[in-house]
């Protein structure tokens, strides 16, 4: 993509159903408009509401209007903002006195159906657990221990992958390629065609390895730390 488009903000729109979904967030908390962007609430300490922007690109000063409403929101709140101009995003929210927390994710798509399948190796043992419309895996190593886990959620035809994660002393042994062919095929069995995800710094070489597309940058920054009254 060459400039940030309505199929772009669709895309976001349908990842960010998903992810409160594989978040398990309170369903008493929809996703609401918030003016020039989205906005959900996340009940986590430090990150109590996260605002996604929609029309950062095409729009600026939308993203300037937003950036304004987080750095003075009573709550703390995350600004999220697909993009693909990241230096000057950079530059309004850092003007707006917001913290930078993450430069570099990526938003991320692909064809599950077409996903490559990798086994773990024969000493871990694959768990697959699904309630609803979330598939958690895990991957138990020889002792039993989680050496990797990942969670994806079904909404319609789409999946959204998050929190995938391997324990440090289990790298470098196949188990992302493992992780990911696991909720793909999990997804595709529940009726999923294209798989969203917002990638790590740390975890895009795998993902581009296994297909998946870049659409945009991710920048993250937070607002102010509000004290919290509970």
């Amino acid at each position: 993509m060459n400039t940030q488009s309505d199929d772009e903000s669709g895309l976001i729109r349908r990842w960010l159903s998903g992810w409160t979904v594989v978040r398990s967030l309170p369903e008493a908390e929809p996703v609401e408009s918030a003016g020039d962007g989205l906005r959900s609430k996340c009940d986590q300490p430090g990150r109590e509401v996260e605002v996604f922007a929609l029309r950062a690109d095409e729009e600026p000063e939308s993203l300037a209007r937003l950036a304004a409403a987080v750095a003075a929101a009573r709550q703390t709140t995350w600004l999220t903002v697909p993009t693909l101009r990241p230096g000057a995003v950079e530059a309004v929210v850092s003007a707006a006195g917001m913290e930078l927390l993450h430069r570099s994710e990526w938003f991320t798509t692909t064809d599950l159906t077409e996903h490559p399948q990798h086994a773990p190796a024969a000493t871990y043992e694959r768990e697959v657990r699904t309630e609803g419309a979330v598939t958690v895996v895990s991957l138990h190593g020889p002792s039993g221990e989680v050496a990797a886990r990942g969670a994806i959620a079904v909404v319609g035809a789409d999946a959204i992958a998050d929190r995938i994660e391997t324990d440090p002393a289990h790298r470098r042994r196949g188990l992302g390629r493992a992780m990911m062919s696991a909720l793909a095929e999990a997804a595709v069995a529940h009726g999923a065609r294209t798989g969203l995800l917002i990638a790590s710094e740390e975890g895009q070489r795998l993902y581009s390895s296994l297909g998946w597309h870049h659409e945009a940058d991710v920048l993250i920054a937070r607002g102010p730390v509000v004290p919290s009254n509970r």
